[in-house]
């Protein structure tokens, strides 16, 4: 079992990187998701896509304003998941402040050979690799400085950053599918 950082600092990261914050989300659904007021709201057919402030959106709206880049790509199944399609309609409260979202289709990432992995890499020297259980609990964050692993992670970025879909083109996509 990796050693898991303290949860405290986990936000300390988006405050303390210098350039670039990226996401590589794979998961199929995440509990803290379904088990938020966001969650229910969507499924009661409320609009959750511009959502009041909150603190992580505050940051993303300091860091991108200082030109800092935040940038993420979610990985969503064919049809998309319940878990998936939230996602896609709470993005746009994220973009709002700056953050780059797109998304893949799962088949794609497996094409590239993308891996089952969650994870930020920030200033490609330090990565938190995030760990959940089968239940899609969060388990905790590994922190990764090893430069070898760091490396690996960047590759990853690089060879999926350029097939990513914008959220607004990819969420066109799936409403036309379904």
């Amino acid at each position: 079992m990796p050693e898991f950082i303290d949860d405290s600092t986990f936000g300390t990261y988006f405050e303390t990187f210098e350039r670039t914050a990226w996401r590589l989300e794979t998961r199929r659904g995440y509990a803290s998701d379904r088990q938020s007021v966001h969650w229910a709201r969507w499924k009661a057919g409320e609009d959750v896509s511009r959502d009041p402030t909150s603190a992580w959106r505050e940051n993303i709206q300091r860091q991108t304003a200082a030109g800092k880049k935040i940038e993420r790509i979610r990985l969503v199944d064919d049809p998309p998941t319940e878990g998936q399609l939230f996602l896609l309609a709470r993005a746009p409260s994220n973009e709002a402040v700056g953050e780059d979202m797109r998304n893949m289709w799962r088949a794609d990432a497996e094409h590239l050979g993308l891996p089952a992995l969650d994870f930020w890499l920030f200033d490609d020297h330090r990565a938190l690799v995030l760990h959940f259980d089968e239940a899609d609990e969060y388990l905790g964050a590994e922190l990764v400085e090893e430069p070898t692993r760091i490396a690996e992670l960047g590759q990853l970025r690089d060879a999926a950053w350029p097939h990513a879909i914008r959220r607004r083109d990819f969420a066109a996509q799936v409403a036309s599918s379904v």
